[in-house]
């Protein structure tokens, strides 16, 4: 079976710490899949926040997020802090990459848990179509 692979970035733009709630945990004992697109969502309406943005309004345009994929690499637990770094790849018109690199630290070791990708896409809800992705967006997305 061919597996999913994702490239992360060489530049990192944030890294959002969240911890594990016992709602993340399945019956393995361990993170589910579903919640680990928690967490990712989670870490990029943060990183929205810190910018003072929102996906209903960033920079003048609602986000959709048009595919996602995940290649998960290890489990996490309850408790356990997770570093969720993102990182920015392709920009295009109406749309852009975002990419998450989730870990944690076991026995003062970083472990990578699972790498992510969603796309992105700028939405205008009142007029029901895609539109360009604005001037200010496009700064938040620049490495610093």
């Amino acid at each position: 079976m061919a597996r999913i692979k994702i490239d992360f970035p060489n530049d990192i733009i944030a890294t959002i710490k969240l911890k594990v709630r016992i709602g993340d945990i399945n019956y393995g004992n361990h993170v589910g899949n579903d919640s680990f697109v928690s967490l990712i969502h989670e870490a990029r309406i943060q990183w929205l926040q810190q910018n003072n943005f929102s996906e209903i309004d960033a920079g003048g345009t609602g986000l959709i997020m048009a595919d996602l994929a995940i290649e998960f690499k290890k489990e996490a637990y309850y408790g356990e802090e997770i570093f969720i770094e993102i990182g920015v790849g392709e920009i295009a018109r109406v749309s852009f990459e975002i990419f998450y690199q989730l870990s944690t630290e076991r026995n003062h070791e970083k472990v990578l848990l699972a790498k992510a990708k969603t796309g992105m896409v700028c939405y205008n809800y009142e007029l029901k179509k895609t539109v360009s992705v604005p001037n200010s967006l496009q700064l938040i997305l620049q490495v610093e």
